[in-house]
């Protein structure tokens, strides 16, 4: 309930200040293409660590198909699944469309991705397409999708504010961005909701639900596209003080 209300007063009256982001000249170590946009100013979860990899375990708590009722999934709808991994949303989302839909299934592994390649035509899914993305950059085209899901990946992305600025142009009028992970700090493989909002306002985002589900071992956020998106240079990056998940978000 605290949450809830956390939330509705986000949703209603979120204005964060910006911290001030300094360019020193230490980009080096980022991608060249993430170079225009802010630096994540949190930790960011190291990739493969996955504890939600049992599909059996997961749809014993009806995980998937929680998901796909909060995000009003429906026959003949275009989908994305980043950070497809081994495809366990992939697959129950083909089915979900039908075969009028279509889902593309990204993730940044190559192994990954061919490996779903190869499951993908064993279980015949004729309405999946896979595709290779980058750690700042899904490479979906745009106006094409009436939801993108990001589930227990988020924390990974490495580049976040190049990532979430291309990925906006994607969505279609009424597309939604689902992202289900959990209130956590970022290097624990998870997110405060709070923080997870602010870096999708930063760039042109706005938050359309929350929901707390025990069987998503975590919470499930859902955003839709704002009016517009900011250049990247005028974007603030976002800023938890250092502590715990609920810090303080500016």
């Amino acid at each position: 309930m605290q949450r809830a209300v956390r939330f509705a007063m986000l949703a209603a009256t979120l204005v964060l200040a910006g911290c001030k982001w300094v360019d020193n000249g230490a980009d080096t170590d980022r991608p060249e293409t993430s170079r225009a946009f802010p630096k994540a100013q949190r930790a960011v979860s190291e990739l493969g660590s996955n504890q939600f990899s049992t599909e059996i375990q997961r749809d014993s708590v009806g995980e998937a198909q929680k998901v796909m009722d909060l995000a009003e999934i429906k026959r003949g709808m275009t989908v994305a699944d980043l950070g497809a991994g081994e495809g366990y949303y992939t697959v129950r989302l083909a089915d979900a469309v039908g075969r009028k839909g279509r889902v593309l299934a990204e993730d940044i592994d190559r192994a990954a991705v061919d490996r779903l390649a190869q499951r993908a035509e064993r279980e015949r899914l004729d309405n999946v397409s896979i595709r290779l993305g980058t750690p700042d950059d899904p490479r979906l085209p745009a106006n094409s999708f009436d939801r993108v899901f990001m589930v227990h990946m988020y924390h990974e992305v490495q580049e976040p504010y190049a990532f979430l600025w291309r990925l906006w142009p994607s969505l279609r009028e009424d597309g939604r961005v689902i992202v289900v992970d959990v209130d956590r700090p970022t290097n624990q493989h998870g997110i405060d909701p709070l923080l997870l909002s602010c870096e999708f306002e930063r760039v042109g985002f706005t938050l359309d639900a929350f929901k707390d589900a025990p069987e998503l071992a975590g919470y499930y956020a859902q955003f839709k596209r704002a009016a517009t998106r900011p250049e990247p240079q005028a974007i603030e990056p976002c800023k938890q003080q250092t502590g715990t998940t609920g810090g303080k978000t500016r």
